[in-house]
């Protein structure tokens, strides 16, 4: 805790203002957008792989949420003081830290196998502020930060030789859904077998609501993916090449759906509460199926159209900033040689 009252001593607006924006990168949202983003529009194998590394992590961060149930630092220490507008976000346990979890494993997964020097040094950067966030916001103490930093850098490194080779990618990767499933599938049975009344300290309760809430989304997603893989493999078989615009496009119009697809969580949470008590969770975990069955099965069949589209006069302005580029690249140096 010493440290956090260190960093609690150092806050100001500024600070306060930019560490909140930066700790929102560590949110499920960003995480979905970064590898749907990767697997439509850049490399379909790097995008399982950022996707993979990030769901098996969020499984075992809850997995261990409910191990230790270690309560977080204003629980710990009824005297420390977070910063107000972070609380909204830190729902469940304090151990290992979820935000850092998900930024180390998806910008871990884009640094190891993307190449280039630039990218990897943004993905170094945005990990460490994200969960040096975690810390500033005063919603978790630096073990849970490293712990999840360690975690999400071991699953980097074990599942990089996987992905980084084609033949290994196809031979392993049933396996490594079936597993997910499987430990989705545990974590949801064991959180559902739980009972609320041994739940009476501070804020209990709410952790085991959150534990309930992600493992239906956990569950929902891993499912989903059960049916992607195979789809993918023997029907869809996409290619995410396409011209930039056509991507853009693509990625645009995909995401709206899947916000459309998001917003009927309601809807199914109404129609499935005419058959159980209880359909909150339910209607989650229908509703991130059919996210992820969309993303991998449904719209890649429109990819094809997408790699063949052709706009004209964005075909005109591509080419004309093509032709600039060219000069500027190829304009011969100044031959003056007079004083300046």
């Amino acid at each position: 805790m010493e440290f956090l009252y260190f960093l609690e001593g150092l806050r100001n607006p500024v600070f306060d203002f930019i560490f909140s924006l930066i700790t929102h990168l560590g949110e499920e949202t960003f995480f979905l957008v970064a590898a749907i983003f990767v697997f439509w529009c850049v490399d379909k194998r790097g995008g399982y792989y950022i996707l993979t590394t990030g769901l098996i992590g969020t499984v075992l961060n809850q997995w261990l949420k409910f191990i230790f149930r270690i309560d977080r630092p204003w629980v710990l220490d009824p005297e420390f003081e977070p910063i107000g507008d972070a609380l909204e976000e830190a729902s469940g346990y304090s151990f290992p830290s979820g935000h850092t979890q998900n930024i180390a494993g998806t910008f871990g997964s884009i640094f190891a196998y993307f190449k280039k020097n630039w990218l990897r040094i943004s993905c170094i950067a945005i990990i460490i502020l994200v969960a040096f966030s975690r810390n500033y916001l005063g919603v978790h103490t630096p073990l849970d930060v490293v712990v999840s930093l360690g975690i999400a850098l071991v699953l980097v490194v074990a599942l990089y030789p996987v992905f980084s080779n084609e033949e290994r990618f196809k031979k392993a990767m049933p396996f490594i859904i079936g597993g997910c499933f499987l430990l989705s599938l545990g974590f949801l049975i064991y959180v559902n077998r739980l009972n609320p009344a041994d739940f009476t300290g501070e804020g209990e309760l709410d952790n085991l609501t959150s534990g309930l809430k992600n493992g239906s989304t956990l569950f929902g997603c891993m499912l989903g993916l059960l049916v992607v893989y195979p789809v993918d493999t023997l029907i869809t078989k996409f290619d995410t090449k396409a011209n930039w615009y056509s991507q853009i496009i693509k990625l645009a119009l995909g995401l709206g759906i899947i916000l459309v697809i998001k917003a009927l969580q309601s809807p199914i949470e109404a129609v499935v509460g005419i058959f159980t008590p209880a359909p909150t969770y339910i209607a989650r975990a229908i509703s991130y199926f059919l996210i992820v069955v969309f993303a991998g099965a449904v719209w890649p069949l429109t990819f094809k159209f997408f790699g063949d589209l052709k706009i004209g006069f964005m075909e005109k302005f591509t080419e004309w900033i093509t032709s600039k580029f060219k000069k500027t690249q190829h304009a011969p140096a100044s031959t003056d040689t007079r004083e300046v």
